[in-house]
C-alpha cells in the first residue's frame, strides 16, 4: 500500500479503543463512539492552500486527536483509514 496525500491532507489509522466499560460491560460495535485517536500513516507536502502557505506539523508515526466528524473514511487492502486536513487535528499525543 502506498498512499500519498496531497496538500495539507493527512492519512490516519484509528487506534483501537477498549470495548469494555470501566465496570466490565462489553460494548457492541454499534454502541461505541467513532474513535478520535489515530496514528498518522502518511502526510501531504503542505504548500499553498486557499491562498495561504501551510507548513506540515505532524509526521508519520505521531498519535493524534482529531475532530469527531472530520475527514473521509476509506478502505485499502482491508484496512480502514481516514483522510483529514491538518487543521482538523486538535492535538499530538505524546
Amino acid at each position: 500500500m502506498n498512499i500519498k496525500p496531497l496538500f495539507d491532507k493527512v492519512v490516519v489509522e484509528s487506534v483501537q479503543t477498549e470495548e469494555k466499560t470501566k465496570s466490565g460491560f462489553i460494548l457492541p460495535s454499534s454502541a461505541q463512539e467513532k474513535p478520535q485517536t489515530a496514528r498518522v500513516v502518511a502526510v501531504g507536502p503542505g504548500g499553498m492552500v486557499d491562498g495561504k502557505e501551510v507548513k506540515m506539523v505532524v509526521k508519520v508515526g505521531d498519535t493524534i486527536l482529531f475532530s469527531k466528524y472530520s475527514g473521509s473514511e476509506f478502505k485499502v487492502d482491508g484496512k480502514e483509514f481516514t483522510i483529514i486536513r491538518q487543521s482538523d487535528i486538535l492535538a499530538i499525543v505524546e
